[in-house]
């Protein structure tokens, strides 16, 4: 039975990779879309995020599986309640993807947003990529390194975000009302997208370390 037990935590860790793995596609997909008004992409991420919702609802099916038949204890316990949890930032991550690749669909074939601000997305997005890239291989290896990696680069995008901010706020910009509204919202899907990459990389640090780095917390459930 304890062999058994062992072989469905891997196949929880290994799905969980999958996930991970399709979220950095989707998101690699939509900030192409977005940056590109490539209106084809677009329309894959927001059809493809079903398969991100299956899968996602397949792992928690199973985590409550392995709750109820083996009864796990102490660090079996953690992985299997973080498994749902984590499974559960996945899903928020492939739909924060799926809102920016929504927002190039409906502004086609214009851009969403202004030249000013196109310097500033195409950065949040490329950092957004790297995170999920980065996020995958941390569910492989448990590489703390990579854990501390994504924590910087979303300090970069929270900066970025802000930085938005700033500018739609501002008396120099001379965006309509429509291009305010489109860019504070990418920006903010950009953002929590990062944001719940951060939420994952703390439980699987505490998974492997035993410690939880208040000063880092990130409110993932916004």
């Amino acid at each position: 039975m304890r062999e058994v037990f062992q072989q469905e935590l891997r196949e929880v860790q290994d799905r969980l990779v999958e996930i991970s793995e399709l979220v950095a596609v989707s998101i690699d997909k939509a900030t192409r879309a977005f940056n590109d008004s490539d209106v084809s992409l677009a329309e894959e991420v927001i059809a493809d995020d079903s398969k991100i919702d299956g899968l996602t609802i397949t792992l928690d099916e199973l985590a409550i599986t392995i709750l109820a038949r083996q009864q796990p204890v102490a660090r079996d316990l953690r992985i299997v309640v973080s498994a749902l949890r984590i499974s559960a930032s996945l899903e928020r991550m492939g739909d924060m993807s799926t809102h920016i690749a929504q927002l190039a669909r409906y502004r086609f074939p214009d851009k969403v947003v202004p030249k000013t601000l196109r310097g500033t997305f195409a950065e949040m997005g490329r950092l957004d990529v790297e995170i999920a890239n980065k996020l995958t291989e941390l569910l492989k290896a448990e590489d703390m390194q990579l854990a501390e990696t994504i924590r910087n680069e979303d300090d970069k995008i929270d900066a970025l975000h802000l930085s938005v901010f700033d500018k739609v706020l501002g008396e120099t910009w001379k965006g309509e009302a429509a291009d305010t509204v489109d860019a504070t919202l990418a920006s903010r899907y950009h953002e929590r997208f990062a944001d719940h990459a951060v939420s994952i990389a703390k439980k699987v640090q505490y998974l492997a370390t035993g410690d939880w780095d208040p000063d880092h917390s990130s409110d993932a459930s916004r």
